[in-house]
């Protein structure tokens, strides 16, 4: 292993999953949070469960008993220039919450790289992909002026592929891995910061548990790619599972938004592929369609836009909202999208009206 390397994440909840698989490679993770999980995880650490190939039930990670630290503190007590790498990994619209809008302001300003763990990539992120109108796609967010004082060339986007969630029986400090795949990071702009990312892949690659004595290799590895593309591969199942488990009044699981139709589903999918292609992407870049519904036979829980929305979430990320302009400045419609980002404008506008 070479340099240690620090490196602040913005969200314990999906951030953990990150930090405790740096911490095994021997870096120092800070995860910024609210105060009841900081104590917490300072406390009795972050605890991740995993299931591993070949193994019964899930191997448990305490990120107190790992070479490197994961430690949590909340916004106002963290300066993101003291890191050398700022990963985002909470919800887009909470980043221009109080606290964590300051924050996100702090990072913009230090100037430090910053990878994007979100499904709704950050706009300086998609500002370097040439194809993109920046200025017709800003109300997609939350807020689109948070993300205005970052320099482009210090943002890049990770794919959030592997499906995590806290088990609402256990405490906040307790993330369970329900489909174990990698993160996928896009390159930066310059060659040294694109180095802290091929060094974290090389160190968690790497990297071996301590299971009773014996070395095993933890799933769930950091890619670094060359294209800017490869984590926009999110966007079909995005589109085709996450956004579609929202229905009128209630919701259903990822698996039967993808099978129920699985026409319907393949549709989605290969218009947000070609989407993805007419921007630049090389279709080696994404996933085909067979592979990704493959997986989601073992997506047996509702997407988590779609909890939220039945929770009476007043905004979730905007990526069908995305996907729908973007296709629009390229000559592209499909009927099924405009119904999913009619039905999500609907449902969140019932849940603002409904707390008045």
């Amino acid at each position: 292993m070479g340099k240690t390397y620090k490196i602040m994440i913005m969200g314990a909840s999906y951030g953990s999953l990150l930090g405790a698989k740096l911490a095994l490679a021997g870096h120092h993770a800070k995860l910024v949070c609210l105060p009841a999980e900081a104590e917490l995880i300072n406390k009795e650490g972050a605890i991740i469960r995993m299931p591993v190939k070949g193994r019964e039930g899930l191997v448990e990670v305490n990120t107190k008993k790992l070479p490197g630290t994961v430690t949590a503190c909340g916004p106002g007590e963290v300066d993101p220039a003291a890191y050398d790498l700022t990963a985002l990994a909470m919800q887009e619209p909470q980043y221009r919450t109080p606290g964590a809008r300051e924050l996100t302001e702090k990072v913009a300003k230090a100037r430090v790289p910053c990878m994007s763990i979100m499904n709704m990539p950050p706009l300086p992120f998609l500002k370097r992909i040439k194809t993109i109108d920046p200025v017709a796609i800003r109300p997609c967010f939350a807020d689109a002026s948070v993300w205005d004082g970052f320099d482009p060339d210090v943002m890049t986007l990770c794919s959030p592929d592997p499906q995590a969630f806290r088990p609402p029986e256990d405490k906040v400090n307790v993330l369970q891995v329900r489909l174990p795949t990698n993160f996928k990071a896009a390159r930066f702009a310059s060659d040294a910061h694109t180095q802290i990312l091929r060094d974290l892949e090389k160190d968690i690659e790497a990297a071996r548990f301590d299971l009773n004595g014996e070395k095993i290799e933890l799933p769930v590895k950091l890619k670094a790619h060359d294209s800017l593309f490869v984590p926009l591969a999110k966007w079909c199942m995005l589109l085709a599972g996450n956004y579609r488990c929202i229905e009128r009044s209630s919701i259903r699981t990822i698996k039967e938004a993808i099978h129920t139709d699985l026409a319907a589903s393949r549709a989605v999918y290969n218009y947000v592929f070609d989407l993805c292609v007419k921007l630049g992407a090389d279709a080696k870049d994404l996933v085909p369609f067979d592979k990704y519904a493959a997986a989601a036979n073992s997506l047996g829980a509702p997407s988590s836009a779609a909890r939220a929305i039945q929770a009476g979430a007043h905004n979730i990320e905007r990526v069908d909202k995305l996907v729908q302009i973007l296709g629009a400045q390229h000559g592209m419609k499909l009927d099924v999208i405009d119904q999913t980002v009619a039905l999500v404008e609907t449902r969140l506008a019932e849940n603002r009206a409904k707390a008045g």
